[in-house]
């Protein structure tokens, strides 16, 4: 009876060990691998927020739709502009003072000099931008939702887009009550809300929603 005691008591302390372990470690060893993808899908929206803005310089808009966005890259350039400024005499306000040059005009031309591909400028001859709307994680087969349209502030109209994942998507697999912890998180270090996104369809911001440590992080 004794020794039944004593097996029943070492069984207690080492799952109240192994309970206290998890406790410390589970949130630990959490945070490295959310960490590593957090970097992974930051990337990829970089990619797509670069994408978008060259979308919005050239074509005057942002576009909701993934296909669109890559034959944009495949197929757009930019202009390589050169500014310089001129001057010269105003005839009309000379002759009304009975001057032939004393006031001049002065402009700021622009000047197109040759024009370079998006997609060169932008991802340094990569292709990834063809892929940046999956979700970079390993298991998870997932895209990036993407919307673009149109909002109203101060009686103007401003073009918007939005490209987001939900974070227990990103985070599948791991402790489903840290994910709901983290799907919370509003904090100066962290990725505040249940998403990880770049832009936003409510308000006029083309950012992200990561705090700056992520954007020197480097993809492991």
């Amino acid at each position: 009876m004794k020794l039944v005691i004593q097996i029943v008591l070492w069984i207690v302390i080492i799952f109240l060990g192994w309970k206290l372990w998890n406790s410390v470690m589970g949130p630990v060893e959490f945070n490295k691998v959310k960490e590593a993808r957090y970097v992974k899908i930051i990337k990829n929206l970089k990619d797509i927020q670069a994408a978008e803005l060259a979308h919005k310089e050239i074509t005057g808009t942002f576009t909701g739709d993934w296909d669109s966005l890559v034959r944009f890259i495949d197929t757009a350039k930019f202009a390589i502009t050169q500014r310089r400024d001129t001057s010269y005499a105003d005839v009309a306000k000379n002759k009304a003072f009975g001057i032939s040059e004393g006031y001049f005009i002065e402009e700021s031309l622009i000047d197109t000099l040759g024009f370079t591909p998006v997609k060169d400028s932008l991802y340094a001859g990569s292709d990834r931008y063809k892929t940046m709307m999956n979700v970079p994680v390993e298991g998870i087969n997932a895209k990036f939702d993407l919307k673009a349209g149109k909002i109203e502030r101060n009686d103007a109209t401003y073009a918007v887009f939005e490209a987001k994942v939900s974070k227990d998507v990103v985070l599948e697999g791991l402790d489903k009550d840290l994910i709901i912890q983290e799907m919370q998180v509003q904090s100066v270090d962290g990725v505040n809300g249940p998403d990880i996104k770049v832009g936003s369809m409510e308000d006029v911001n083309t950012s992200g929603n990561w705090p700056k440590l992520y954007d020197s992080a480097k993809d492991k």
